[in-house]
């Protein structure tokens, strides 16, 4: 059967029995142009029209409608075949390994832990932190997840959420004692609290200015290789710190830390589950990819 042969049945039941294009996109969760498309094709490889259209209504031809009983109980068996494989499918069980930095496990497994271990009993998630980039195949985990633009070109990625805000705050202590930076430049003058990740190399300071990136060098006496650390730091008055917003609006809102430069925010790219291509997906796995999007589809 040509491969998108039915889809193409289902768009003929669904408009045969809607009598409308609109409607019976809605049924399928397909758009109107897709349903018309996939009409058109097949009437024009079957070299007849099944459907008579104006503008303001859609019937069956008398070809139409013999084929439309000739197709309907064979997709139902076909559909009813597919249901009952679906209902056979294995039910996860075992151990799920996966290694993410720890700010990334904060922000996205809270909310998936409870629904994936709610949903699948016989499954334990084993998540291992660390803020360098490991190689999930050699060591032993299905699966990583990191900043989008640090997941490996050789992986297949799964995005879990979009862009990530981005903030810089320091506390009220901090303010006692320096002045606010109104411009980016003044981040020069100010104690900041640098980071170091694994790459060996001290960041710069993204921003947003006149539609570009803007990278600013910064100065201080503490220099981390965790977000979390530079909060806590933040947090004790030790300086400035840029770090990811969802970290800190509970302390914003709260009066504990203040945020600054907002105008020149940049954010940083979403998260991403990623796995090895070459390797057969666990089925463990595979029902935590379809929650992530499951929940991606809720939120959009």
């Amino acid at each position: 059967m040509y491969k998108q042969g039915l889809v193409e049945l289902e768009v003929v039941l669904a408009v045969a029995d809607k009598q409308n294009f609109r409607a019976a996109a809605v049924e399928l969760n397909m758009s109107t142009t897709g349903v018309s498309n996939a009409l058109r094709g097949l009437e024009a490889r079957l070299g007849e029209r099944l459907f008579h259209r104006t503008t303001r209504s859609v019937s069956l031809t008398e070809a139409g409608r013999r084929f439309v009983e000739q197709i309907r109980p064979a997709v139902a068996n076909i559909n009813a075949a597919m249901m009952m494989l679906q209902e056979r499918k294995p039910v996860p069980t075992g151990t799920l390994r996966i290694n993410s930095s720890l700010g990334a496990a904060l922000m996205v497994f809270h909310p998936l832990m409870r629904q994936f271990l709610a949903r699948y009993p016989g499954m334990t998630l084993e998540i291992s932190t660390q803020e360098k980039l490991v190689d999930i195949v050699a060591d032993g985990f299905d699966a990583g997840v990191r900043l989008s633009s640090r997941v490996p070109g050789d992986m297949i990625r799964v995005p879990i959420t979009d862009s990530i805000a981005i903030a810089v705050v320091a506390s009220p202590e901090y303010f006692s004692t320096y002045p606010k930076p109104h411009r980016l430049e003044d981040l020069k003058a100010l104690p900041c609290i640098r980071a170091r990740y694994p790459s060996g190399i001290a960041s710069p300071w993204e921003f947003w200015a006149d539609d570009k990136a803007v990278m600013i060098d910064v100065q201080g006496p503490l220099i981390l290789d965790a977000p979390l650390m530079m909060l806590e730091a933040a947090r004790s008055g030790l300086g400035l710190a840029q770090v990811p917003r969802w970290y800190v609006e509970g302390d914003i809102r709260e009066g504990r830390l203040i945020e600054v430069l907002q105008s020149w925010a940049k954010p940083l790219p979403g998260l991403s589950l990623y796995y090895a291509g070459h390797r057969h997906i666990p089925v463990g796995l595979r029902a935590l990819i379809d929650l992530i999007q499951e929940q991606r589809r809720v939120s959009l």
